[in-house]
């Protein structure tokens, strides 16, 4: 949702804090702020600004209008407050003593601001983080670690702090309760970031912070305590993967890079788990006396990893004959689910932060269902909190529509299903070795589908200014269909629905109109025909079709369609991860001949921390 970053050293502060907020900006782009405390003069300094970071990067001249070498910065998503100045983080106490970065929604702010405001106290923002501020100054009486620990035992909600006071110019206070935050260790020195990315430039070792956590950051170290305040140790990890893997190296645009980058993604992901012949998941305790027991799969997810769960279903039904549910994060808590320990939730997150998904773990581990996240972010909350993790190894995705973490994922959801199948029997030898067979070869293919982009942008150009467009397909295409017209409305802003192609005459087909631009999907083989009709179907009613079929069937489907795009054939298993790939090609040049922000879509963020 928002991005936050914190350092406490010897350095000039304000320069160090934009470079790593420049680093955090897809979590949130609408203003940006930071807060510098200048021992030596006792002064709290406070910048922000409406709009992109380089708006207060010139205000602050690079940071070299505020001395001090202690500070903490943001970069915001609105969700209290409309985008403006006053509503920008840091927010200040009355007093302007104490500030704060939030990332999370305070639930009962207006609670605790009618409690200040019958003390006296004056607000300035409709933030609900103002009243984080102001609920410190009034608990502090010198002693800035008892008042925050004060003002958070009468907070609900979802949060990440980094808070700076004038008064205690040598310390930063940083707090996490379900909301994702990182401590970096540095040599003299030392950090808070939302995301490894922000600081990986000053050190590669860092702490993730469990709910409850506090932790109190000086110069000479960083001091842990639980929500008792009771001292804690922090495991210290490692990261070892290079910062150029979160720059554009070239590329025009963060998305563009991720969807070239996502052949080599596959192989990260799969290769180590096949290995002679065999899948091999390695540190996965589900045994075959586990699987044999299960009566239900739930699949719990948001936004596009929910469109892998609907392709998962399909996969896992028909290779384990088990009954599949996909369920929305956001609905999961709500929707009364029948779950117990014969039940095994599985639950996607790209940034294992996402706090729906995370809220829908907890309740199914509590009515007992075993829990396995897949996901892409090492040590997130989600793979902390889960039974077991699978991780897609993608590497850093810092576009906020998200390309190869959603085929890593699908790859990987797929590759599960076969192991189940095998491992219960009900896929036989000669379906698995094809469907290895199948894995092996994807990347490779994927590579030749990107190969083949200079047709996918003459599409794009040819259709770019319509202004409502319609996916169809059938079984797995229609899958497929949720994630292309996702990544289009998202990026491009174009309205697009995706439908079942058998429910085009129940209602649907109603708003087909001479020139609409249709995207018949015809991957299945088996059902392909069936999606020939279809097409048949709305041209008679005047749409333009631009299909996407595999290399087998495209003579057949250019008799019918106004345009083709084509994918290589490959096993039916994955299909979808192909043929996801033109979609995000023609999203991506369909957003950008329209003059789109691709990277940063408005009103969008990449990790999604609030409910």
């Amino acid at each position: 949702m928002c991005g936050i970053v914190g350092f406490i050293g010897n350095e000039q502060a304000a320069p160090i804090l934009l470079e790593g907020l420049s680093r955090l900006e897809y979590r949130g782009y609408d203003s940006a702020g930071v807060a510098i405390c200048d021992g030596g003069a006792g002064t709290l300094s406070v910048r922000k600004a409406k709009g992109r970071l380089q708006v207060l990067s010139d205000l602050i001249h690079g940071g070299a209008d505020l001395p001090g070498t202690v500070g903490v910065g943001h970069t915001r998503w609105a969700t209290h407050g409309a985008p403006s100045d006053v509503n920008s983080h840091p927010q200040v106490s009355e007093n302007g003593r104490v500030a704060v970065v939030h990332n999370g929604i305070i639930e009962n702010y207006a609670e605790l601001r009618s409690f200040l405001e019958s003390k006296g106290v004056s607000f300035v923002s409709q933030t609900d983080t103002e009243v984080i501020a102001q609920l410190i100054e009034y608990f502090y009486t010198g002693d800035l670690l008892s008042a925050v620990d004060q003002a958070l035992h009468r907070m609900e909600g979802a949060y990440a702090l980094g808070i700076v006071c004038a008064d205690a110019p040598d310390q930063i206070i940083a707090v996490r309760k379900d909301n994702p935050l990182i401590l970096g260790w540095g040599k003299g020195c030392n950090f808070i970031a939302s995301d490894v990315t922000a600081i990986l430039k000053h050190t590669r070792d860092v702490s993730y912070m469990n709910d409850g956590d506090l932790a109190v950051l000086t110069r000479e170290g960083i001091q842990c305590y639980d929500h008792l305040l009771r001292p804690i140790e922090k495991e210290v990890v490692h990261v070892d993967w290079e910062v150029d893997a979160a720059e554009k190296g070239g590329y025009e645009h963060f998305m563009f890079k991720e969807i070239m980058e996502q052949p080599e993604a596959l192989r990260r992901c799969l290769s180590p788990r096949i290995k002679d012949g065999e899948i091999v998941f390695e540190g996965l305790s589900l045994t075959p006396d586990y699987l044999r027991s299960l009566r239900r799969i739930f699949i719990v997810a948001c936004g596009s990893s929910y469109h892998v769960g609907v392709v998962g279903k399909y996969h896992l039904e028909k290779l384990t004959r088990i009954p599949v549910e996909v369920a929305l994060g956001s609905e999961f808590r709500y929707m009364d689910p029948i779950v117990d320990d014969k039940t095994l939730v599985i639950v996607l997150s790209q940034s294992g932060e996402t706090l729906d998904t995370m809220a829908a773990l907890r309740e199914a581990k509590r009515l007992g269902a075993h829990v396995l996240s897949i996901v892409n972010v090492v040590g997130s909350s989600i793979a902390r909190d889960s039974d077991e993790v699978l991780y897609t190894w993608a590497g850093p995705e810092i576009a906020v529509a998200t390309t190869k973490a959603y085929t890593t994922q699908l790859a990987l959801l797929a590759l599960l299903a076969v192991w189940f199948g095998k491992t219960l029997g009900t896929v036989d030898e000669a379906d698995y070795q094809a469907a290895l067979a199948g894995f092996r070869e994807l990347p490779e293919k994927m590579e030749q589908v990107l190969s083949c982009r200079d047709g996918i942008q003459y599409f794009a150009s040819k259709y770019f200014n319509h202004s409502s467009i319609f996916f169809i397909g059938r079984n797995l295409d229609y899958a497929l269909g949720l994630e292309g017209s996702l990544k289009l409305k998202e990026i491009s802003y174009i309205h697009s629905e995706a439908y079942a192609s058998g429910e085009l005459k129940h209602g649907t087909i109603s708003l087909i109109e001479e020139g609409t631009l249709v995207m018949a999907l015809g991957t299945c083989d088996r059902l392909f025909q069936k999606t020939v009709s279809n097409v048949v179907e709305v041209k008679a009613r005047g749409a333009d079709v631009l299909a996407l079929t595999t290399e087998r069937h495209q003579e057949e489907m250019a008799h019918n369609a106004n345009g083709v795009m084509t994918i290589p054939d490959i096993c039916d298993l994955l299909l979808p991860s192909l043929g996801v790939v033109p979609l995000q090609l023609f999203a991506y040049y369909v957003a950008l001949m329209r003059g789109c922000d691709i990277d940063k879509p408005r009103n969008l963020a990449k990790s999604v921390t609030v409910e």
